[in-house]
């Protein structure tokens, strides 16, 4: 279970630099994935063995430059609602301003753990002024250099040490059994209308698991043969507090359902295409290596259906979502429940793709030929010999590894030529494959 750190304060406090000091500082074992820059505002990382999620709420703020009272109130409310421990950063150089104060006395009432931080301790004076936010009541105020990384391994270890006690109960070991899927996307794009159309007709099938995690309820789901987890946030079904105009509000929203699932059905609203909050929560998924049903919703409120607007509409999905381009969509009506059943058939089989295991033997015997016709290309006069392949057994995606000579050549077109040849071969649709090279 991920646990969620959200950074609040203030704009212009360091708080995205310091987000960016912590999503990397474990960074070395990432490799650097393409199309991962779309989102500022989320991030994970681990600490002494400690994997959890990092959220600048700031990034989400649209107009960062007038702020107004209400949106840094709205964030931080957001903030106390949704995180497992709550980052308050302040700016030594300027001191205690009202906007402070402000979210100081939010912070209070909520029940969250709340660690201060007090950046742009850049030099060795500026430490002595960092006193004087030990008055806004929240303990004592960890000593900061985003910029320089200073102190930032101290205030990791407090962080973690808030994170709530692991419950291995056997009702979590019972859900591991069945897949899980996640319906996410944006405010209004559908998505209780769809969740409720799965359910509603045949109510006594159906039963909640609360309290499994804090906010998300896993509604199980077995009927014409699927037997199935629906994990829905608790925003889905009852109204939420937060107005739901906010773009961060339905993506914060969606990260624990995302976490806590398989796979991710992202809902499309057909009547107003693919937006930046769609390529947010996309990346989201990308990043937790989820597998993937692009549902595009609303289909009976366009005018012209014809098979020549379904393909201009899947070429502009995959092109928005690109180097990720194998994966299914299918238009769907909520509403008039047109193919919504066909959006659970494609979500199981999708996780059945993600689960797929291809015996080391078929695997050479298909890609060892076509590495010899088309040797990845040679690199300051050294030729690349790669020997066989393989798949890696219990790993959360597909995961091959190449044993090769000189495996650090291998660049990335070429893993991508390899890559798509496996996935002509074999049906992986939906979910991401990763390929490794190691040396023989």
């Amino acid at each position: 279970m991920n646990n969620i750190v959200a950074i609040v304060g203030r704009p212009n406090v360091g708080k995205s630099t310091l987000f960016n000091r912590l999503t990397k500082t474990r960074r070395a074992i990432v490799a650097e994935e393409a199309g991962t820059t779309r989102d500022r505002q989320y991030g994970k990382t681990d600490w002494e063995g400690q994997e959890f999620s990092i959220i600048d709420t700031g990034g989400w703020v649209i107009n960062s430059d007038d702020v107004f009272e209400s949106e840094i109130k709205r964030q931080v409310s957001l903030a106390i609602d949704e995180a497992d421990v709550i980052l308050f950063v302040v700016d030594v150089m300027s001191g205690i301003t009202d906007y402070d104060l402000e979210i100081a006395n939010m912070l209070r009432r909520g029940k969250k753990p709340v660690i201060l931080a007090s950046n742009k301790v850049d030099t060795f004076e500026a430490q002595y002024q960092a006193a004087e936010f030990y008055s806004l009541g929240l303990g004592e105020p960890y000593i900061l250099s985003a910029l320089n990384g200073l102190g930032t391994g101290e205030l990791l270890d407090e962080i973690i040490k808030h994170f709530p006690e692991k419950n291995n109960s056997d009702e979590d070991d019972y859900l591991d059994e069945l897949p899980r899927f996640a319906i996410v996307g944006r405010p209004n794009a559908g998505k209780s209308s769809l969740v409720n159309a799965f359910l509603d007709d045949n109510r006594s099938i159906v039963t909640d698991i609360a309290g499994t995690t804090r906010d998300s309820i896993y509604t199980r789901y077995n009927k014409f043969g699927h037997d199935f987890y629906l994990v829905d946030t608790a925003g889905i079904r009852k109204k939420a507090k937060v107005n739901e105009d906010l773009e961060y509000y339905s993506v914060i929203r969606s990260i624990r359902a995302i976490e806590n699932s398989d796979v991710c059905v992202l809902m499309i609203d057909a009547t107003r295409g693919i937006e930046s909050q769609d390529l947010n929560i996309f990346s989201i998924i990308q990043k937790n290596k989820k597998g993937l049903v692009v549902c595009v919703n609303k289909w009976d409120l366009i005018e012209e259906k014809s098979a020549k607007s379904i393909k201009t509409f899947e070429k502009a999905i995959r092109e928005r979502l690109a180097p990720f381009v194998d994966f299914p969509i299918i238009f769907t009506s909520a509403l008039t429940k047109q193919r919504i059943f066909k959006v659970i058939e494609t979500a199981v089989q999708v996780y059945e793709n993600k689960v797929r295991k291809v015996s080391t033997a078929k695997l050479n015997e298909f890609i060892l030929p076509l590495i010899e016709n088309y040797p990845p290309p040679a690199l300051k006069g050294k030729y690349i010999k790669i020997k066989y392949a393989t798949q890696l057994p219990n790993t959360q995606i597909p995961t091959f590894v190449f044993f090769a000579n000189l495996p650090q050549y291998v660049k990335e077109p070429y893993r991508r030529y390899l890559e798509n040849k496996i996935r002509s071969e074999w049906d992986f649709s939906g979910t991401p494959i990763q390929l490794f090279m190691r040396q023989k």
